[in-house]
């Protein structure tokens, strides 16, 4: 895999070197968004007594510049900042290469399987697949997509091609595999150096989609996966839209072994999917989304029912009502189960 990705980006230099280049130099535009929820829940098991919480925030600052040299290739980069966070404030950093031959990006970014995979669809602020269920709750988080998330990799992804389109990821399990400045007393000695923290365990993402307009039908498909440690995930999706209506699905499978040792511990298979409709009108859209997982030691079943309406131009109202039921098998934790309604609004800029 490290040759495929090593002649692959040898080919990407041989195809704009020695180009003398005119063209603009690199400007960076800022954009992002900002969300401001306020909610309330309610749950039968809840180890502090009270809710979870009435607020949450999120909010991203985004740095985006592309050049595009005499012979037609785009390059440009793009740098993604939290704007709250108590650990890494750079969410994601990465430059990529467009062109006839697809498109290469290298830095810290999600994987190829992660950007692919399609879900139901959903509007509300909260969702049952990868939402933000558990931060507002106790409950276990349903996920069908269950990638690596932000590394530091280099990804492949070909031309679409009849509505076919390909990628492939490598990275690193070392966390945060980048390069940072080395203090020794009496000062700074050899520059930069590499922070190899983590396993180290090689991480092969791989995701092919199709998206079609047919005659006023559209079909969207998935099929993504990823290899890391001993084991596998993979999962499946499909959204189908038709006049106002968008209806669809994903599945996800997630072996013992992969990733985390504590789950081959116990011997822990995860499966789960989601289910959902949406509808469009206007500014106006509503969802409905239902999830399941059985996660090894107990199963979680989620309902979303979600609403946006467009207020003006990067301005959205958006609401969810959500619950859940969670049953475990292990003795010494009590099944949940419980409701919320969230609503705030979301400013992309």
């Amino acid at each position: 895999m490290k040759k495929i990705l090593v002649a692959s980006s040898a080919l990407v230099a041989v195809a704009f070197a020695g180009q003398a280049s005119a063209s603009e130099p690199i400007k960076l535009s800022v954009g992002g968004y900002m969300e401001q929820w306020a909610g309330v829940a309610d749950e039968d098991n809840n180890a502090s007594g009270g809710r979870k919480n009435a607020f949450q925030s999120d909010t991203e600052v985004h740095f985006k510049g592309s050049t595009t040299l005499d012979n037609g290739i785009e390059i440009g980069a793009v740098i993604e900042l939290e704007a709250e966070t108590s650990s890494d404030q750079v969410d994601e950093q990465y430059l990529y290469i467009n062109g006839g031959f697809g498109r290469f990006e290298m830095g810290k970014n999600d994987s190829a399987a992660d950007a692919m995979g399609i879900t139901a669809p959903a509007v509300g602020p909260v969702g049952v697949n990868d939402g933000d269920m558990d931060q507002w709750t106790s409950a276990y988080l349903i996920d069908t997509v269950r990638s690596s998330g932000d590394q530091n990799r280099a990804t492949y992804y070909t031309p679409v091609m009849g509505g076919f389109r390909a990628g492939v990821s490598f990275a690193d399990d070392s966390g945060r595999n980048g390069s940072f400045d080395k203090e020794v007393s009496g000062g700074e000695v050899g520059g930069l150096h590499s922070d190899t923290t983590g396993s180290g365990d090689n991480i092969v993402s791989a995701g092919l989609e199709f998206n079609h307009d047919f005659g006023g039908v559209s079909l969207g498909l998935s099929a993504v996966g990823e290899n890391q440690g001993e084991g596998n995930w993979y999962g499946f999706g499909s959204n189908v839209g038709f006049g106002n209506f968008t209806v669809g699905g994903s599945y996800g499978h997630t072996e013992d072994d992969y990733g985390l040792s504590d789950r081959e511990t116990k011997k822990q298979d995860l499966d789960a999917f989601d289910l959902g409709v949406s509808y469009t009108m206007d500014a106006a859209a509503v969802s409905l989304t239902y999830g399941y997982e059985d996660f090894g030691t107990g199963e979680i079943s989620a309902v979303d029912l979600g609403l946006r309406y467009a207020l003006g131009a990067g301005v959205s109202w958006r609401s969810s009502v959500f619950w859940f039921d969670q049953e475990n098998d292990a003795a010494a934790t009590a099944d949940n189960d419980g409701y919320g309604v969230v609503t705030g609004l979301r400013l992309d800029f």
